[in-house]
């Protein structure tokens, strides 16, 4: 009789491990990449509104919310299909662009209608938040670019304390929805609204390159 001889490799514990390494570092490439690719287009600090003594400095494009909802924006943006770019200069002045991929045009469209009726309404709701204090909105205005886009600005002060001036470009492109919050002490007539109307329209014909 022959006896059969077994020509299979036998792999060592070692082997093994390195294989399931390899494997599962395969995976989180295929992953991140899948991950990138589903994220919208964001501005770069030279997008922004220039400082007049500073450059700005981007931050990471990050999945998610941003940890603090930014001044105006709590409650009202989804952490699903979210994600972030905070920007910074070496003065007062900062930005934040969040953007949404919702799950229609129709569910961005309703995100997008949200988003202004809070900017809009939030001068009054910090009024009533903090006596005492003043505030003030702008509206400035729709802008044409793809489903559109509007701009706002809210100033708001408590006594002892020194002003504050955000803006606001809230657009859509298809079912991506981006909002853009630029902030600095100051008052509305110290905002820069022309660039940064073309930060907005910048930021939003960035969405779906």
């Amino acid at each position: 009789m022959f006896r059969r001889t077994d020509t299979r490799t036998t792999r060592t514990p070692a082997l093994v491990a390195t294989a399931l390494a390899a494997a599962a570092a395969l995976a989180l490439t295929a992953s991140g990449t899948a991950t990138a690719a589903t994220a919208p287009g964001f501005l770069n600090g030279t997008d922004l509104p220039p400082h007049p003594s500073s450059p700005w400095y981007p931050g990471k494009i990050t999945k998610g919310l941003p940890e603090d909802a930014p001044f105006c924006l709590d409650g009202v943006l989804p952490g699903a299909g979210s994600w972030h770019r905070a920007f910074g200069t070496e003065f007062d002045t900062g930005a934040v662009q969040i953007s949404v991929r919702a799950a229609s045009d129709a569910a961005a469209a309703k995100l997008a209608t949200a988003l202004e009726r809070k900017v809009a309404a939030c001068a009054a709701d910090w009024l009533r938040a903090n006596p005492g204090g003043t505030a003030s909105w702008q509206d400035y205005g729709k802008l044409a670019v793809e489903e559109g886009a509007h701009v706002y600005g809210v100033g708001a002060s408590i006594p002892e304390s020194e002003p504050g001036v955000h803006l606001y470009g809230i657009g859509r492109d298809g079912s991506t929805v981006t909002v853009v919050k630029w902030g600095q002490m100051g008052n509305l007539p110290d905002a820069p609204v022309a660039a940064f109307k073309k930060t907005t329209t910048t930021a939003v014909n960035k969405l779906n390159p």
